[in-house]
């Protein structure tokens, strides 16, 4: 995960997850919605898979 992608999750989480497929964007999207910390701690963790 780089530097950019990390800032990037903190202030707009589904944008840092846009090339993790439309399930991952979704997820992020709806926590997002539902407050903004869930929707950051979502995008943190789906980048920091290994896939």
């Amino acid at each position: 995960m780089s530097f950019l992608r990390a800032l990037l999750a903190i202030f707009f989480p589904p944008l840092s997850v846009i090339d993790r497929g439309c399930g991952s964007v979704l997820i992020v999207l709806i926590l997002t919605l539902c407050g903004w910390v869930p929707g950051v701690i979502a995008a943190l963790i789906i980048l920091n898979k290994n896939s």
